[in-house]
């Protein structure tokens, strides 16, 4: 009978949780394994589109206090921040014909629930459309205020004959985007953050690698053997 006690403990310990590694804690669901990034290409034009709405953002803010204080180089920052909105327009084609031919995207994060994928994606949507809208109501803008305009290096006369009705709608349409764009960019980044540094997910990594790669070199090493004590007195 003790025998028979003996054997069913023992089978009881072998068929229970399994122990934590070394240096492991359990604080709830695992973590889900790492998603593979996006493609060379994608994260390349998405830094690109960063690197150049940073520019827009920043001709926009100089061009108000050129105007502000009627210095000399308005036209010339103008000039600037309409070229670069062209730029913008181009990579952001790029970016959806390639999207939607040979991209590489990885999957949502398996903990990632519906209603949040859905946010995601709207917030996406709407990224892309106002990357396409701005610079078009921009160069709208332009052309139906009636006066020549130059863009990158190239001086363009006016096509059409000043608008006053058209002007206003298309200039105010750009600066209400403009607002809303901000407002877009600022949450896309400010949720980057909140995965990378609060939820600790991949999701800013897939888009820079070199984060992974980062945190994967200071990781500390948690695989090492332990001495196990033995408890039979020897």
């Amino acid at each position: 009978m003790r025998t028979d006690a003996l054997l069913k403990q023992s089978s009881a310990r072998e068929t229970g949780p399994a122990p934590l590694s070394c240096g492991g804690r359990s604080n709830g669901p695992s973590i889900s394994a790492r998603r593979p990034p996006f493609d060379s290409l994608t994260i390349g034009l998405h830094w690109a589109t960063v690197l150049l709405v940073l520019a827009l953002f920043a001709s926009a803010w100089l061009h108000a206090l050129a105007e502000l204080h009627q210095s000399g180089f308005t036209a010339t920052i103008l000039q600037i921040h309409r070229s670069l909105g062209v730029t913008v327009w181009v990579a952001t084609v790029l970016r959806l014909a390639w999207r939607l031919t040979n991209a590489r995207l990885p999957p949502f994060p398996a903990e990632m629930t519906e209603l949040h994928r859905t946010v995601v994606k709207l917030s996406e949507y709407g990224l892309y459309v106002l990357l396409i809208a701005q610079p078009a109501t921009g160069l709208l803008t332009t052309l139906f205020g009636g006066r020549a305009f130059t863009l990158f290096l190239w001086r363009f006369p006016s096509p059409v004959h000043r608008n006053e009705m058209l002007w206003t709608a298309f200039h105010s349409s750009h600066e209400f985007g403009a607002w809303t764009f901000g407002a877009l960019v600022m949450g896309h980044a400010a949720a980057a953050l909140f995965h990378h540094f609060v939820l600790r997910d991949d999701v800013l990594a897939c888009m820079a690698p070199v984060i992974a790669t980062s945190r994967a070199k200071r990781a500390p090493t948690t695989d090492r053997a332990v001495p196990v004590r033995s408890t039979s007195g020897e």
